[in-house]
């Protein structure tokens, strides 16, 4: 086309899309069930008052629908400047074991806070079986970019003053994943050693989101849909600039071994994909696993391939910190 903002745009007839019988029956059930809540009556991005109701009523609403983990742990709370990490320790892991998971929480930018954090670091700690550090990172809409990306690298400085960087692995889901990836992109080029790995599950890599599956797999996702919470938490900034969308990262100056982890429903799927293939241009080994069928939030772990999910993340920290990982 010769005029460069247009784009072309392929028409397809309407259609139905069956259930696959190429899942566990739990994810067929699952899937069975349709979208999972309601999209939000969102704010306008200049509405502070609107965005802190919504969150409040959607945080209520996850703990409702999945109440604080009753798992028995040890949990510390560290200040990291304006911020807060919860410090979980699960039953079995030996005090003195220095390996420890920098949990970054996922929410769209806007969840997942407070008890929510904690809940779900306790949850993390227990599936992965070692030291969890959850991050309880500021959000919008009273901090916009960069204040979760400045508590995650606060975080991370403290664990250093603790840990060795071989004796640390730091993931996060969707806009944790976000964060993980722009951590660990700032802390290197602050100066900082990197850590052993990184696990970049479903992350929402480039919120320019200009990603096929951003398109193609509307609809398909029972969890993600469109939303402004990628621009309240952007603002006014560049959504380019690498610690916004790390897929637009330079990972030539060096990156850790990674793990990224989505699904072919994801609405996120190519953000993952373009940001596996970005790594492997630079020569950083990295490793891709799809789920079929699994959409932003696989089978919400009641399916065997939430467990797979499980499996390959334990085996990436085995990779990591050694075989009795």
């Amino acid at each position: 086309m010769t005029d460069s903002d247009a784009r072309a745009v392929l028409h397809l007839p309407a259609r139905d899309i069956p259930v696959p019988v190429s899942v566990s029956e739990q994810a067929q059930a699952i899937l069975a069930l349709g979208p999972l809540a309601p999209s939000p009556s969102w704010p306008a991005l200049d509405d502070p008052d609107g965005w802190r109701t919504l969150i409040a009523d959607l945080d209520a609403r996850t703990l409702r629908m999945a109440p604080g983990s009753g798992a028995p742990a040890e949990v510390e709370e560290i200040p990291v400047g304006p911020a807060r990490v919860h410090a979980i320790t699960p039953p079995g892991v030996d005090p003195g074991d220095r390996r420890t998971y920098l949990e970054i929480h996922g929410g769209g930018f806007i969840q997942g806070g407070g008890e929510l954090c904690r809940a779900r670091g306790i949850d993390n700690a227990h599936r992965i079986g070692r030291h969890c550090w959850s991050v309880d990172y500021r959000m919008p809409p009273d901090h916009p970019y960069p204040a979760a990306l400045d508590d995650c690298v606060a975080a991370y400085r403290e664990l250093l003053r603790r840990r060795e960087p071989h004796e640390i692995v730091i993931g996060g889901v969707s806009a944790g994943g976000n964060l993980a990836a722009a951590t660990v992109l700032r802390a290197r080029d602050e100066g900082l050693p990197l850590p052993a790995g990184v696990v970049l599950a479903t992350p929402a890599a480039d919120l320019t989101e200009s990603g096929d599956t951003w398109q193609t797999n509307l609809g398909l996702d029972n969890l993600l849909d469109h939303s402004p919470t990628p621009a309240l938490y952007a603002g006014d900034h560049d959504r380019r600039n690498p610690y916004l969308s790390p897929v637009f990262g330079d990972f030539s100056r060096g990156f850790p071994p990674a793990l990224l982890l989505s699904g072919t429903r994801d609405m996120l799927l190519s953000d993952t994909v373009r940001l596996h293939r970005a790594l492997r241009a630079a020569d950083i080994p990295a490793a891709l696993h799809v789920w079929e069928a699994a959409a932003h939030g696989g089978f919400l772990g009641r399916a065997p391939e939430d467990a797979e999910r499980t499996r390959e993340i334990r085996l990436f920290l085995t990779e990591c910190w050694g075989a009795d990982a």
